[in-house]
């Protein structure tokens, strides 16, 4: 098979790495890709959202599938676009249409969803600037702290934990009649704050059956014990400890269940990943979000424990038929660690030349914010690097990631030490 990856982060990078293990992959192509992509593939000097640019070559080069990574192109509606043309409806796009991408495009569809079909989640009410005042009175009748939601994307930028009235009410304000978050804060779901540890769990639908990928758990702040600004992730670790067989098989009856058959019931078509964002809150799952795409940098360490091939596991999504593709993972437990640029998540300088990734010993380097000048790799993003190695311990992983992460060097070069080490 001819396949297209639409992206160019480490989710790319992971999803390229496990696509090129697969006998029945012909060519691929990675739209626009990074440094690091090209080792697997093909990059491809196309925007995400170049929906023509993109079709166009689709045709040109026979792809056979397209898989799409980030969830822009999701909710602007590439897999819309592909159906209604009739030149590209023969070929299969891995991620949900426009309605279907809502659950993560708009915070206040998703909260509908679950409630609607009975999936736990926090206590919630939406606002806009028609019942503004509304909104200010209820923030008086709520538990602090209180969370604020921009309803729409907002860069993983537009949730705020709001611990006293004060704040919670200046950035109610803030972001529905100043736009704080531009058009994604025009309206703003006010939620309870759930106590506990987060995880997220990953399933791959073909809109009717599915098939639970490893659970994983992300790191956000940047500063060690967690400390510091959020970050869009600075390591992972998969499985997590904490989740057992037990709670994980209250989220698939609770959860995944739920939400596989509520898509159905509603008539929205789902073929893709669906990114469940948990909180453990005392053994009992509750879901904070869904994304409608891998997360990154979980995406680096899940996919290197499936031992199944990829290429015959999306193809049974665009056929419809994923419960007869086998499926196994490995018990071995993953942990990735995310090489960032200095000053990151604030102001940062690329093109610093990065050496020694052949030094690593025992890991996989999943290129993040990369390019390639003048034959030399050099930084292009915050998030520049992601390490992840496969052991059969936890211990061994977190030793094995952290030392490896530490053989590659750029300027200003941070990493985080600590990734996981508050599970052992």
């Amino acid at each position: 098979m001819n396949i297209l990856i639409l992206g160019s982060g480490g989710r790319e990078s992971a999803f390229a790495y496990k696509l090129s293990k697969s006998p029945r992959l012909n060519q691929l192509f990675i739209a626009p890709g990074n440094a690091g992509t090209g080792q697997y593939g093909q990059n491809i000097d196309l925007k995400v959202t170049d929906f023509e640019g993109i079709g166009a070559f689709a045709l040109a080069n026979h792809v056979d599938m397209v898989l799409v990574g980030p969830e822009e192109p999701l909710v602007k509606g590439v897999h819309d676009f592909f159906l209604g043309r009739e030149e590209l409806k023969h070929i299969p796009v891995i991620g949900p249409q426009q309605e279907g991408a809502q659950l993560e495009g708009s915070k206040d569809f998703s909260k509908e969803f679950m409630q609607r079909h009975g999936v736990p989640t926090a206590a919630y009410r939406s606002f806009d600037q028609s019942n503004l005042q509304e909104g200010l009175a209820y923030l008086e009748t709520q538990k602090l702290p209180i969370v604020l939601k921009a309803d729409g994307l907002a860069a993983g930028k537009g949730v705020l934990i709001c611990e006293t009235l004060e704040d919670a009410k200046a950035e109610l304000k803030a972001m529905i009649a100043d736009a704080k978050f531009g058009a994604a804060s025009a309206v703003v779901v006010i939620e309870e704050f759930l106590k506990g540890i987060e995880l997220s769990v990953f399933v791959l639908t073909d809109g009717t059956s599915y098939k639970v990928l490893p659970s994983a758990k992300d790191y956000k702040r940047i500063g060690e014990g967690d400390t510091g600004l959020n970050t869009g992730g600075m390591g992972s670790i998969s499985p997590v400890p904490f989740a057992d067989e037990s709670f994980l098989s209250k989220v698939e009856e609770r959860i995944i269940k739920p939400t596989v058959d509520g898509l159905k019931k509603d008539n929205i078509p789902y073929k893709g990943f669906i990114f469940i964002g948990l909180m453990n809150v005392d053994g009992e799952p509750f879901v904070i979000e869904y994304n409608v795409r891998m997360g990154d940098p979980e995406t680096e360490s899940v996919l290197p424990r499936i031992e199944s091939d990829l290429v015959d596991l999306l193809e049974g999504v665009a056929q419809g038929n994923l419960a007869q593709r086998s499926y196994t993972v490995s018990p071995k437990t993953a942990v990735t660690v995310v090489l960032v640029s200095g000053g990151y998540p604030g102001d940062y300088e690329s093109d610093k030349e990065i050496t020694n990734i052949e030094n690593v010993e025992d890991a996989i380097v999943f290129h993040a914010g990369t390019k390639e000048v003048d034959g030399k790799v050099v930084t292009a993003g915050g998030r520049v690097l992601a390490v992840t190695t496969l052991q059969d311990n936890l211990f061994d992983a977190l030793q094995q990631a952290t030392a490896d992460a530490g053989r590659i060097f750029f300027e200003r070069k941070y990493f985080r030490r600590d990734i996981g080490f508050d599970l052992i």
